[in-house]
């Protein structure tokens, strides 16, 4: 009994999945981060986006 709670503690087989899920989290709180942080340029960039399909590539307003 002794030697399997040993071997629970040395046992390294799921180590490295363990390890990719962990980078996996700190890249998906860096992500969520910098969108934060960005936030207000990409609404900005979106919303000229939106101004320069509604007015055309001339500029002009188009007449329904």
């Amino acid at each position: 009994m002794m030697n399997k709670l040993i071997g629970l503690v040395k046992e390294e087989q799921g180590q490295g999945m363990t390890e990719y899920g962990l980078v996996l989290g700190l890249i998906a709180v860096a992500v969520v981060t910098i969108l934060v942080a960005l936030r207000g340029k990409i609404v900005a960039l979106f919303e000229n986006a939106e101004t320069a399909v509604d007015t055309g590539v001339d500029g002009l307003t188009e007449t329904p």
